[in-house]
């Protein structure tokens, strides 16, 4: 198992794209990786954009030690448009991300990275909604299903999500290493 002594913080909040959710995070935890769902509130269960599934958070963001994970993780879907308004959630995605750890963002999950401050002067990519909003906040737009500039992973759409998870397992792997 590649990621046997990596911690992963997962983000999950209202709306959030069930298989940019679940798929990954069934994935890294594949390879061994030790998974926090985190959220604006401990506790709470969410429901994906599509209705079908859930996730409940074990930790509020504002509670967790961010010098302990690796990498922190975000789905797209409707879910980053309303966790990138908690200033905690902001602050574990920069300390992760300043700490030298990983950011995983697919699809829309680059508005947390705007917010968070991290994305200028990045390669990114996700979904043709947040092109400008990344342009506008100074990163380079690439039409690419995922890669990897820096500490960040980038990962396009839900049709990308393979490509998405290769990257940050190798990513991840390397990073632990």
């Amino acid at each position: 198992m590649k990621l046997e002594d990596t911690r992963i913080a997962m983000l999950v909040g209202p709306g959030f794209e069930d298989l940019e959710f679940w798929a990954v995070y069934m994935r890294m935890e594949e390879e061994g990786a030790d998974i926090d769902v985190v959220g604006m509130e401990a506790g709470v269960e969410y429901t994906g954009k599509s209705g079908g599934l859930t996730a409940e958070t074990e930790v509020a963001a504002k509670e967790v030690d961010t010098g302990a994970f690796d990498a922190v993780l975000v789905p797209g879907g409707w879910t980053p448009d309303k966790i990138r308004r908690d200033q905690s959630v902001l602050d574990l995605v920069r300390d992760v991300y300043e700490d030298g750890n990983i950011v995983g963002l697919i699809c829309h999950a680059g508005l947390v990275g705007i917010s968070a401050g991290i994305v200028e002067g990045s390669d990114a990519t996700g979904s043709l909604g947040i092109k400008d909003d990344l342009i506008n906040a100074g990163a380079n737009w690439v039409d690419e299903p995922a890669f990897r500039d820096g500490n960040i992973v980038w990962g396009r759409v839900v049709a990308d999500i393979p490509d998405y998870n290769r990257v940050l397992v190798n990513t991840l792997a390397e990073h632990s290493a």
